[in-house]
């Protein structure tokens, strides 16, 4: 089964068009990975799709948390502390 690193290390190569070999905890989406602010956007979206769960049970990242969130390791710290953990 897939860590949480690998699924967002996955979201994170698809959506900013990275190899995911390229990318490791400690990468900046803006710095290393060369995000602009719609990918940004589109990043957390694809990662509240994916660690949403269901319907009962969504995942929102408020805009105030999305700009708290700027490395890999970020990300998954945050969604650790939304209950998200390995699979």
């Amino acid at each position: 089964m897939a860590t949480v690193f690998e699924r967002v290390r996955d979201i994170a190569a698809d959506k900013l068009s990275v190899e995911p070999d390229d990318i490791q905890l400690e990468s900046s989406f803006t710095e290393d990975l060369e995000a602009d602010s719609l990918d940004v956007v589109e990043l957390i979206m694809a990662l509240e799709e994916e660690f949403g769960g269901n319907d009962d049970t969504p995942l929102e990242i408020s805009d105030e948390d999305a700009e708290t969130l700027n490395t890999v390791q970020d990300v998954v710290d945050y969604l650790g502390t939304k209950g998200v953990g390995d699979e």
